[in-house]
């Protein structure tokens, strides 16, 4: 028997998907502020203090959950959305960039996931939004984007979102994979996540991909998606601040070089 809320869901769509989660008479379902898309008439939305965790009736209590979601770059606030009517009512959140939804079972996964910190999307009620702070100081100092994850947990249905396309990699014990850190969305508690250093000059200078990558180590499932929003956000901006003559030259960035510009 589960604690948190018990919900059905439905994912819509491929490239720009989103969840439809089926709620029955007063259960409900959590989300970050900006996920909402669509609601029947008969769910209430009420905006809360913290993370979502059942029982958290203390101010104090309160204001840790709060202020570690600050920590992971989230609002001080989520949302919940309550179906106070009769009968089966309809709720729905959308992905925020291209991608796929990842439907998490926390129940079946050990009541616990770590996920970058800005892939969290909705959850069934009773599932706790908090922060996961990696111990090793090679992550502290070098992580990137992995130092501050967040934590899932609970024993309810938990959802994130990925760009691009994702891959499920189940690994063994002693098992390791070597990532990009933009690259991790998720695993389950008994992966152990470190930082590596690529050694060499050439690496370093010309190797284009930083000088750091994740390592995970099994057991557990990691999911890896293809598109980090870092990345497609960083390109974005290379483009957009680059100077319009390469745009549909063959020499591109290298044409402004000849000509000049790029010195």
């Amino acid at each position: 028997m589960r604690n948190n809320h018990e919900i059905d869901y439905i994912i819509h769509g491929e490239e720009m998907q989103y969840v439809e989660v089926e709620l029955d008479p007063n259960e409900t379902a959590i989300a970050e502020a900006g996920a909402f898309m669509m609601m029947d008439d008969g769910i209430q939305m009420e905006t809360i203090f913290g993370d979502g965790r059942q029982g958290q009736t203390g101010l104090f209590s309160k204001l840790m959950s709060a202020g570690k979601r600050i920590l992971t770059g989230e609002s001080l606030f989520m949302t919940t959305y309550t179906n106070v009517g009769q009968g089966k009512k309809k709720v729905s959140f959308a992905s925020p960039y291209p991608g796929k939804i990842i439907p998490l079972d926390l129940q079946q996964l050990g009541n616990r996931v770590i996920c970058q910190k800005d892939s969290f999307l909705c959850a069934a009620k009773g599932v706790a939004v908090g922060i996961e702070f990696q111990k090793k100081l090679g992550t502290g100092l070098f992580g990137g984007e992995g130092f501050i994850m967040q934590k899932l947990e609970g024993d309810g249905m938990a959802f994130v979102h990925a760009g691009g396309h994702v891959l499920q990699r189940n690994l063994q014990p002693g098992e390791m994979l070597k990532i990009d850190t933009g690259c991790i969305v998720a695993f389950t508690r008994g992966v152990d996540y470190d930082i590596q250093f690529v050694g060499g000059i050439k690496n370093t200078l010309f190797g284009g991909e930083g000088v750091f990558f994740a390592t995970l180590r099994g057991p557990g499932t990691v999911w890896i998606q293809t598109l980090p929003i870092s990345r497609l956000a960083g390109r974005i901006l290379s483009y957009g601040t680059r100077g319009g003559k390469e745009q549909g030259s063959i020499l591109g960035g290298l044409g402004n070089m000849l000509d000049g510009d790029g010195w």
